[in-house]
């Protein structure tokens, strides 16, 4: 299996955090990198943070900056939300990118439901 597989998600009250994972496949090159989308109802999916796994490199996209952290340990791929609003409500989903360069994604996961009360 190549696909990435997403956990972590639920209800939670605005104001409160929310840490995810993401396990990819020992079969990836080491040069990959691990993304994190969001879909809402209705609406497109955004690119939230993405970590490269040779060097721990990160970007975030400007709207979660401050809020959000990806990171990495022992082959799992995390993103640690903090301070969250309802518009966060979404479907979370990590992807692989297997070029380590953070730009486009290869493969995709299911997606992990969060949702943000009011």
């Amino acid at each position: 299996q190549v696909q990435p597989v997403e956990s972590g998600g639920g209800l939670v009250q605005a104001g409160g955090s929310l840490r995810l994972s993401c396990v990819g496949s020992a079969r990836y090159s080491s040069t990959y990198g691990i993304g994190w989308f969001r879909q809402a109802p209705g609406k497109g999916r955004d690119f939230l943070a993405a970590i490269r796994n040779t060097d721990g490199y990160t970007r975030y996209a400007e709207s979660v900056k401050g809020r959000f952290t990806i990171s990495r340990d022992n082959g799992k791929v995390y993103l640690q939300m903090n301070s969250m609003k309802p518009e966060d409500t979404a479907n979370y989903v990590c992807a692989v990118d297997t070029s380590g360069r953070l730009i486009t994604f290869d493969y995709w996961g299911q997606g992990t439901q969060v949702t943000v009360s009011s």
